[in-house]
């Protein structure tokens, strides 16, 4: 059991160590008991007064409301733990108010850099967001090895670990640099088929370059998703078996199409656009972060509510992703937001592309994304409902992630102390 190395500290206390460890693992397998009046399964489904039943990290049952509850949400509305399939955890805003990515050419220590990423990782969960894919840096896999052994609180982490370009070399070279990649204990596959839209979105990795970088990342089980904003970097990497688009700015409605043909998520940004925009001092003069790319970006943003509206004209999966960089950690959830109020998203499929649809994206529907009998307890709960109210999203109440609440604003059930 963690921790336990700390009990032979010699202490007058130490004869009741025993007996409180005991207790602790008596209560710890009580069920608890979370009561709802507006409940969103994540698939599309709403249920009233129901209690959620949770031993250990899974959902055991799911039943009318009666008797007590170890947390009453009755008021609130509940619904999956989001899902955010594409963040930047370790991109962060130094002392100086810059951006910094926390790797070489870093103006802070490892040891600082290390403590924003488990920053954005805490700021991210009590967000709502209990997993994330982040796409990606090395610092990933310490972050998501700590999350997972409980000794940091943050969502759960996917990672590529780092990304290919058109620089990593030729296919033979890169299908080495995916199988390093999974030896080194990549999640995914990250490359960027485009420019970016700073640079005008061209395509850049030549198109055998894409097909060895999808085709080795099937060949090892693993998932790819692709930087592209514009159609021929998507065309072949669709073509050749890629798991998902991101961005997709410029996607002609015949690419649309054959994604919605082939089964190939899409995952469209506005957040980050804005948050680009809203940050522009701690951006500008660092790389292509300068005033043309800045003006590219500004473009941009009506290019992404058309697309977004093509692709679902198109039934195209569109999935929850960010993108989400420095400045955008913590606030994921305005994403949601944009996509309704400028995408024209219905706040449903809002939902169930952050929950279910997402969870599928990344091959763990089977696991999260929905509340049903044997999921994991992944739940969040906000002030309003969504579905009536988008800006709900903004007023998150209660955040639970394997069973383990992270976040409590809710008032306890009555006559119990809620932990």
């Amino acid at each position: 059991m963690p921790g336990f190395g700390a009990l032979a500290y010699t202490s007058p206390m130490r004869r009741l160590c025993p007996f409180v460890l005991l207790l602790t693992a008596v209560l710890g397998a009580q069920p608890i008991v979370v009561r709802t009046s507006t409940l969103l399964d994540g698939k599309g489904g709403v249920l009233k007064n129901k209690d959620i039943t949770i031993e250990g990290s899974r959902i055991v049952r799911i039943s009318d409301a009666k008797g007590a509850a170890t947390y009453d949400l009755s008021g609130y509305t509940l619904m999956p733990g989001w899902i955010d399939t594409h963040v930047h955890l370790s991109w962060h805003f130094n002392a100086d108010g810059r951006l910094d990515l926390g790797e070489r050419g870093s103006k802070e220590s490892p040891q600082q850099a290390a403590l924003r990423d488990a920053g954005n990782a805490w700021v991210t969960l009590e967000g709502g967001f209990t997993t994330v894919q982040s796409l990606g840096a090395p610092i990933d896999a310490d972050l998501r090895g700590l999350i997972e052994q409980g000794i940091i609180p943050g969502p759960r982490v996917i990672t590529a670990l780092r990304p290919i370009y058109e620089t990593t070399g030729n296919p033979e070279q890169i299908r080495e640099f995916v199988r390093k990649l999974k030896a080194d204990g990549a999640d995914l596959v990250k490359l960027f088929a485009t420019k970016s839209i700073r640079d005008g979105g061209a395509q850049s990795m030549t198109d055998d370059q894409i097909r060895a970088a999808c085709g080795e990342a099937k060949a090892q089980g693993m998932r790819s998703v692709v930087h592209a904003h514009a159609s021929d970097g998507a065309r072949v990497s669709i073509e050749a078996g890629c798991t998902s688009i991101e961005h997709g700015t410029f996607l002609s409605d015949e690419v649309l199409d054959l994604m919605a043909a082939r089964g190939t998520y899409f995952d469209p940004n506005f957040l980050v656009l804005h948050n680009y925009l809203e940050n522009k001092p701690k951006f500008l003069g660092i790389g292509n972060y300068n005033e043309e790319g800045f003006a590219y970006m500004e473009k941009a943003l009506p290019e992404v509510a058309s697309v977004m509206r093509r692709a679902m004209a198109r039934k195209v999966k569109i999935i929850f992703g960010t993108d989400g960089v420095a400045g955008a950690h913590g606030r994921n959830a305005e994403e949601f937001i944009y996509r309704v109020r400028d995408g024209g998203q219905p706040p449903m499929d809002a939902i169930v592309s952050a929950t279910s649809l997402a969870a599928e994206s990344l091959g763990l529907g089977s696991r999260i994304g929905t509340v049903a009998e044997g999921m994991e307890a992944d739940l969040v709960a906000t002030q309003g409902n969504p579905l009536d109210d988008i800006t709900a999203v903004r007023r998150v109440v209660f955040v639970m992630k394997g069973g383990k609440v992270y976040r409590n604003d809710a008032p306890a059930a009555s006559g119990r102390t809620a932990r």
